[in-house]
């Protein structure tokens, strides 16, 4: 029988290996989730760009279940929150009919409440993307009695974004298409030209396709306005 000496002195020895053996348990679990936010970022290009608009209503409704129940299996990290938030951002615009507009904002709100929460988390998760997430939700909803439209901190938001990541595609394109909303074309010019001139990201080519061939069409637009040919 071991004394308690014996199992005081065989202490050490055990930490190390239940150090040893919980080193590859947290790799497999940071590969996992990795593996599914990545599934879950495809699969949100697959809905937004390439589903027929008659079918990403229900697309998204399916994606929202995913990223939820995602998410809730990794309460303590930050990236499956974001997604979350953009997928239910995704279903929001892709509802129809009279009372979308009702039935959309719950996802924008829940989104947005995502966000915070995972900026609590994580601010620098992904690059910033809660900022420049965050910032597209604030100028994109109504205002009123509907919505929590504030292009105040929408604006905050993504210059927060785009400090934390100048090169990142969606930083750019929701700051350029800020700008458009705000009918500030110049100041939209050089970020929509900015991501048609970026790098496709790496493993996401049905994301960079789509992204770039928005910003070209509200380049278009800009330049348009601008009387630019």
């Amino acid at each position: 029988m071991k004394t308690f000496r014996t199992m005081i002195a065989s202490v050490p020895g055990l930490l190390l290996a239940v150090m040893l053996l919980a080193v590859p348990v947290s790799v497999a679990q940071a590969d996992e989730l990795g593996d599914a936010v990545l599934n879950l970022q495809h699969a949100w290009a697959k809905a937004n760009y390439t589903t027929p608009e008659g079918k990403k209503e229900a697309a998204f409704k399916s994606l929202v279940e995913r990223a939820a129940a995602l998410a809730a299996k990794y309460p303590q990290r930050a990236e499956p929150k974001i997604w979350e938030a953009i997928i239910r951002a995704g279903y929001a615009g892709a509802m129809g009919g009279v009372s979308s507009m009702f039935n959309a904002m719950p996802q924008m709100e829940k989104g947005r409440d995502l966000l915070l929460a995972a900026e609590k988390i994580d601010p620098m998760a992904m690059h910033g993307s809660i900022y420049t997430t965050l910032g597209s939700f604030y100028y994109m909803v109504p205002g009123g009695f509907i919505g929590f439209k504030d292009t105040d901190k929408a604006l905050e938001y993504l210059n927060k974004g785009i400090a934390l990541a100048p090169e990142d595609m969606d930083a750019n394109y929701f700051l350029g298409d800020y700008w458009l909303d705000q009918k500030k074309y110049k100041k939209a010019l050089p970020y929509f030209e900015k991501v048609i001139s970026l790098p496709d990201v790496e493993d996401r080519p049905v994301y960079s396709r789509g992204r770039k061939a928005e910003a070209a069409g509200k380049l278009a637009e800009v330049k348009k306005r601008l009387h630019i040919k």
